[in-house]
């Protein structure tokens, strides 16, 4: 039991620790974790996603009030295959505060990613202080910290298993751990739908493979491809919906152009340790020429430290080192690679995990001890290094020339420290080792976070944070299904956030609107309503939405509206429209030939303004809508409903009669989006469903049909391919572990749990 406590003192510590430090940047900014896509994506359809779970609604692959958001089988990044993740949206959802949400959220991640790295480089031989010196620091990287964990938290999410990966499979591939558990960590990347995520798990593995091959260990390649072809079969429950929504989506993520977007150089890389350095790195403001935020920063003790190591160590373990020196390579080439390449956009978001390698491999030369003889030599070389570092750094932005002297000035004091801690010797020099650079990190924290407070490079929504005060404030205004004719960055005369909002905010409000955030799209509705992936639209998507349809009826009623939000001023601003994307194919305006709308909006009939002010005005559907306990909008050829039903998100059961006289098509719109994946069937016999006008699904009852019950029903693309390839590698898993216990127990009398081969 003590020997037990020994162990996980350190980690247990560490974990206390970086828990602490993730509050850090809260004390300057209490929405540090709640903005940009956390706030407009993630945070507000986790709180509906948790409230789906509650409802008995699993697993939560579709929401139909968020409309073109609402394929989340296909948007991959809320992971809801993740049993993590379903827990996290479940606390999320029993919060009021979102921003608090999200720190919650992101601390645990942001611990989880340390105890990670800890693990990592143990099983590379480091020592326990230099191990949690090098997990202490990697969650608070720049690139880390400003953008997985502030905005992109769905690139945290998965980053934080990819050392739990790593760690699991080499220790199964030499025999100290059951195969079970690098296909756990594996699946639990995978299933965050990130394919950065995958990215790494391949990465990883494919090091692996290379590290022992060079130390000809047959077996324990065979083991590492064989945990990596269970983790394989579980790509297909997260990636196929994906691919299958291709053909209606926005984003074909085909692309394979470089525009130097979040593209950075060979020296921002190299200034990796100073805490001052702002990179010249082009960011989403076309204006501006350097980023606001230290986006390559890693650990102050890398660059410092590098005169004093032990190189020596990397030479004698290179083969052992071989995964290391694999993945570190490969990443500093993708870190270094176009703006967009496949699916892989903005080689920025290489860079943690080109660090997660160089975290290995410092952990390893600390614990090979520093180097204290000729010590003239040695401080030379470091202050050459930071003079260096602050070259680049003042080169950068000289303005800020007083933060770069105090960085100098605090890694070389920090550095002494380091120094003499290791010539003092004794049991004491990893522990004194640990608290200097484990205090440097916190201290380095403290200044960027004092000095870069939020990330400006990314967009600033400034939404309510409590999901009563968005209940209270728009779910009572705004009933049914919401259309808001609005963009982002307009002037309101009531502040910001107070009669519009965009993102997925509506979600967390408890309004259904075809005006959300989307990271795919859904072609047809978009070129309906000019819509935008942020949840905007065009002035002519008011016409638009009211204008009869080829099926006669208008959108407002196939989309079953209720509600329509027209934003003042939208209409009394010249309208923006932004710069092309190079290298993207560029659409016509399928408005075009619609007249140009005036404000006050022209009311048309069966709606009444329901309230005016300087910002919007405000209409609603004066007659209620039919079929009020599903989505059915519009029927035809004499078919009377008996009743319409909606099961869950994805089936809905249609009980109809149609009289004798009737004649031509009898067709049935929904107001749903005909994402790839629904069937219909009429008295159990199937029938063809086809898109209405703005994609809504339309079925056409067979020919002769008098009475019955339809049945829609959505699944994703490949939805029993993906379950059944999932379970295959679950059972290949468990199957390698009845393996590995077999050979265990007939090399039981050598006494070791890795004796078998």
């Amino acid at each position: 039991m003590k020997s037990w406590l020994n162990r996980a003192a350190v980690p247990l510590g560490l974990a206390a620790f970086v828990a602490l430090l993730a509050q850090v940047p809260l004390l300057r900014n209490p929405n540090f974790y709640f903005t940009d896509d956390s706030a407009a994506q993630f945070l507000p359809m986790w709180h509906r996603l948790g409230e789906q779970l509650l409802a008995g609604n699993w697993p939560p692959l579709l929401d139909n009030d968020s409309w073109m958001g609402g394929n989340l089988a296909a948007e991959a990044l809320f992971g809801v295959w993740n049993p993590v993740n379903l827990a996290n949206y479940l606390l999320v959802a029993g919060l009021d505060d979102l921003a608090l949400s999200a720190a919650v959220v992101k601390t645990e991640f942001l611990v989880l990613l340390a105890l990670g790295v800890y693990l990592l480089c143990r099983e590379y031989g480091a020592a326990r202080w230099a191990s949690a010196a090098l997990a202490a620091a990697l969650p608070f990287g720049g690139f880390t910290l400003y953008f997985q964990a502030s905005t992109w938290v769905a690139g945290l999410m998965a980053f934080a298993w990819v050392p739990y990966v790593w760690w699991s499979a080499r220790r199964s591939a030499r025999g100290e751990l059951y195969p079970l558990w690098p296909f756990i960590f594996g699946a639990l990347c995978v299933t965050n739908g990130n394919p950065y995520g995958v990215l790494g798990v391949c990465a990883v593995l494919f090091g692996l493979l290379v590290e022992f091959w060079l130390r000809k260990d047959k077996p324990a390649l065979r083991r590492v491809l064989l945990v990596g072809l269970c983790v394989a079969a579980v790509v297909p429950l997260v990636f196929l919906p994906l691919l299958g929504a291709s053909a209606v989506g926005l984003r074909t993520g085909k692309e394979l152009f470089n525009i130097g977007q979040l593209v950075p150089s060979l020296t921002d890389l190299l200034n990796l340790s100073l805490p001052s350095h702002l990179p010249g790195i082009r960011a989403f403001d076309p204006s501006a020429y350097r980023m606001t935020v230290p986006a390559t920063y890693f650990a102050w003790f890398v660059l410092p430290l590098l005169a004093w190591l032990d190189f020596g160590v990397l030479k004698r373990r290179w083969r052992e080192l071989a995964a290391v020196f694999t993945v570190a390579a490969g990443y500093l080439l993708l870190s270094l690679g176009p703006s967009n390449l496949w699916m892989f956009r903005w080689p920025l978001r290489h860079v943690e995990s080109l660090f997660l390698a160089l975290a290995v491999l410092t952990a390893v030369l600390l614990t090979a001890g520093l180097r204290t003889d000729r010590l003239r030599e040695r401080v030379l070389a470091t202050g050459g290094i930071l003079l260096l570092s602050g070259y680049l750094a003042f080169s950068a932005w000289p303005k800020i020339s007083a933060r770069h002297l105090l960085s100098l000035a605090l890694l070389a004091g920090l550095t002494a420290l380091v120094v003499l801690a290791a010539r003092s010797g004794g049991r004491w020099t990893g522990r004194l080792s640990a608290a200097v650079l484990c205090g440097g990190t916190a201290v380095v924290l403290v200044l960027q976070t004092g000095w870069q407070p939020a990330n400006a490079d990314v967009a600033a929504y400034r939404f309510p944070a409590s999901t009563a005060q968005l209940h209270e404030q728009f779910a009572k205004r705004y009933r049914g299904t919401t259309v808001q004719i609005a963009d982002r960055g307009l002037p309101g005369p009531n502040g910001e956030n107070r009669d519009v909002l965009f993102g997925n905010m509506y979600a967390a409000a408890g309004v259904g609107t075809p005006t959300a955030y989307t990271g795919m799209g859904f072609k047809p509705l978009h070129k309906a309503l000019c819509l935008t992936f942020y949840g905007g639209t065009c002035r002519k998507a008011y016409p638009a939405l009211f204008q009869p349809t080829e099926s006669g009826a208008s959108l407002a009623d196939l989309l079953r509206v209720e509600t329509v939000v027209v934003q003042r001023s939208l209409f009394t601003t010249p309208e923006h429209k932004p710069a092309p994307v190079p290298g993207a194919k560029v659409e016509p305006d399928p408005l075009a030939g619609l007249p140009e709308p005036a404000y006050p909006p022209v009311v048309y009939p069966g709606w009444r303004v329901e309230e005016s002010n300087d910002a919007v005005t405000v209409l609603r559907r004066v007659r209620s809508l039919d079929w009020p306990q599903g989505r059915l909008s519009q029927v035809s050829g004499g078919v009377r409903v008996i009743s319409d039903e909606q099961r869950g998100q994805r089936t809905e059961l249609v009980r109809f009669t149609r009289s004798e006289q009737s004649g031509g098509k009898a067709e049935l719109t929904f107001a749903r989006l005909n994402w790839p994946g629904y069937t219909a069937t009429v008295n159990d016999q199937p029938v063809a469903v086809r898109n209405g006008p703005g994609g809504t699904v339309v079925v056409e009852l067979p020919a002769g049909t008098r009475s019955g019950e339809l049945r829609l029903h959505w699944d994703p693309p490949g939805y029993q391919i993906g379950i059944g390839s999932a379970l295959a590698g679950l059972l290949a898993a468990l199957a390698l572990c009845v393996v590995r216990f077999r050979s265990r127990r007939r090399t039981a009398g050598d006494g070791r749990f890795g004796a078998f081969r």
